[in-house]
């Protein structure tokens, strides 16, 4: 009996050599399902060597929206001998694979449907230069996957035609390597298989963006006018996008003048002494980095804490410590960054949890860094970095201003009003300030990374220290109600158990609860936006018995700064940790709380995670 076919509803991963060119042939065929209609979710699995080692382009397609990263591979392209057997391992019992067929390859599994396609062989005999046939083999393979499975070849010309535009000669014959992998097809396998794409409009109004792009739109929008960075994976695109959008809208029309400083540092320590000295001068600055680069940063960071000057920090955290995994995704730099630098302090954390998220926070980052006079990090991650993803389209009121502060202006001065730089004069922690030229002879005050008193007076009088210190942490209490809200989501009957998770974990923690509510486990949800953590954090601790921190690091990163910041009994938090480099899955969730929670109190097991 022939199974139902699965519709819209798959894995395929493509298994390249890097540097081979597969990236944007892969790239077509994730835009494809989405011209479709259908939601799809690409993820690159790169290395971090320039040219040679494997490398993998997974995409889900999920008409029910799912973004997450699911177990299993239901349809392999593989294309790299080096991988063979762990490629085909990969598969799932009753799935498909596609490989090149020029050369003889062996153990090949009976409970799989094999598709094998002469490839190399094919792209001799149309091609005589050695590129070409190794770039045109990625476009026909992709042609031969929407006859598979069932995707309109004219989408794929049309998307090819909008990619080349700019260089029309290319049309031409990247259309004729589609059809040339089409017509093949066709003609030699049963079209379409049992994995299929159907036409539907569960894309909507979604835009199709990777949250560095989207995070450097938001810095544009946020009236950010310096980025000093140094080149780090998986952050350097944040600022090349940043650069991109400036050469756009930060354009005078008359003459061409950028306005706007980008400078690409000798490395990390002078990239954050930059940003520092532009936010004292106050201009909204900012820089981009990963795990290495806040390690070098700290002792600067420490400075901007203490003496106050507006920053912002796009972390876009990788596999550490050291180098790591330099192109794998993690979340292993909350603590790094929640105190960095030495003695006592306490950084804002800001953590989108898609895109779109990235952008809203890229812009509010710098009103927070304004108001508060303090160094704000934004944590994304390389997943939701560097990987293109559905979501909401960005929105903007134009009538919205930038918040600057507290910042004392000429005619207070000139009235007389007493200026004393680190004076709280009305109880939330946070002074005025005066920026440079401000007033030819009042408002001046000398910045300084050692102890001083109200009015920036060189001291080291305990008293005078001890005061300043507890003003630095009234203005991060003061912080609580300026940051995002966590977000909340309960489940349809009431749980004793919840789950605390934030940033790229998003989509797989929501589809985890929903396999969860299915097999009988209600869960409650709450999604940490922000750290200082909003007192709904601790209420929602306190309502369940036990609560669950998923999170994508060894150490419990989130879970301990719970611990410290709120109190709690760490009994009441169970960990549940993925942190092998790849994005964390909804079966791996689920299988963790439920098998927890099964063990407990009887529940019944959960289904296993896909191999």
């Amino acid at each position: 009996m022939t199974a139902a076919p699965q519709i819209n509803d798959f894995i395929v991963r493509f298994a390249n050599i890097n540097g081979s060119g597969s990236a944007s042939a892969n790239a077509l065929f994730a835009r494809a399902i989405l011209r479709m209609g259908v939601p799809a979710t690409p993820r690159n699995i790169f290395p971090s060597n320039i040219q040679g080692l494997p490398t993998w382009y997974e995409v889900r397609v999920s008409q029910s929206g799912h973004l997450g990263a699911r177990a299993g591979t239901d349809l392999m392209v593989a294309m790299n001998p080096q991988t063979w057997e762990r490629d085909l391992a990969a598969i799932k019992p009753g799935g498909y694979l596609f490989y090149d067929s020029t050369r003889i390859v062996r153990n090949l599994r009976d409970d799989i449907t094999v598709l094998g396609m002469p490839l190399t062989a094919l792209c001799n005999e149309t091609y005589a230069e050695p590129r070409e046939r190794q770039i045109f083999k990625n476009i026909m393979y992709v042609g031969a996957l929407a006859a598979l499975l069932d995707i309109a070849p004219t989408v794929l010309e049309h998307l090819i035609a909008e990619q080349f535009k700019a260089k029309e000669k290319l049309i031409a014959p990247n259309v004729t390597a589609m059809r040339l992998g089409y017509d093949y097809a066709r003609v030699h396998f049963a079209c379409p298989i049992g994995l299929r794409v159907q036409r539907a409009e569960a894309v909507g109004e979604r835009i199709f963006i990777d949250g560095n792009s989207a995070a450097a739109l938001g810095a544009i929008y946020g009236g950010a006018t310096v980025c000093a960075w140094y080149p780090i994976t998986p952050s350097t695109s944040l600022a090349e996008a940043f650069t991109r959008y400036t050469n756009r809208f930060r354009k005078e029309p008359e003459t061409g003048r950028l306005r706007a400083a980008i400078v690409q540092a000798e490395d990390e320590l002078a990239a954050i002494g930059m940003v520092i000295g532009a936010g004292w001068n106050g201009a909204r600055a900012f820089t981009a980095t990963s795990g290495p680069g806040i390690s070098l940063m700290q002792e600067f960071l420490g400075l901007a804490y203490f003496a106050e000057i507006p920053a912002v920090v796009f972390d876009v955290q990788r596999a550490g410590p050291s180098t790591g995994m330099p192109t794998r995704t993690q979340q292993g730099d909350v603590m790094a960054c929640a105190y960095a630098s030495h003695g006592d302090t306490k950084h804002v954390l800001l953590f989108p949890e898609d895109p779109h998220e990235c952008f809203l926070f890229g812009a509010q980052a710098f009103d927070l860094a304004d108001r508060l006079q303090t160094p704000v990090f934004v944590m994304l991650d390389l997943d939701i970095g560097m990987n293109e993803r559905l979501c909401a389209p960005f929105t903007w009121s134009d009538a919205r201003r930038m918040d600057r502060g507290k910042v004392m202006t000429a005619a207070e001065l000139e009235a007389g009003r007493d200026f004393g730089r680190y004076r709280d004069v009305d109880g939330d922690g946070i002074p005025y300030r005066t920026l440079p030229g401000t007033h030819p002879t009042k408002g001046a005050y000398f910045t300084r990374g050692t102890s001083r008193d109200e009015y920036a007076r060189y001291t080291e009088e305990g008293d005078a220290y001890q005061r300043n210190m507890e003003r630095l942490l009234r203005k991060f209490a003061t912080a609580k109600a300026l940051v995002p809200r966590p977000q909340r989501r309960d489940a349809a009957t009431p749980a004793q158990f919840g789950a605390i998770y934030y940033g790229s974990t998003a989509p797989a923690m929501n589809e985890a609860a929903d396999m969860l509510a299915a097999d009988g486990v209600p869960l409650d949800l709450l999604r940490i936006r922000a750290f200082p953590f909003h007192d709904d954090v601790l209420a929602f601790i306190a309502q369940h018995e036990k609560v669950f921190v998923v999170e994508q690091n060894r150490d419990a990163q989130l879970r301990a700064l719970l611990i410290l910041e709120g109190e709690i009994d760490p009994a009441r938090l169970v960990r549940v940790l993925h942190y092998d480099g790849t994005p964390i899955t909804a079966e791996f969730i689920a299988d963790a709380i439920g098998g927890t929670i099964g063990g407990a109190s009887n529940v019944v097991p959960l289904r296993k995670a896909a191999p």
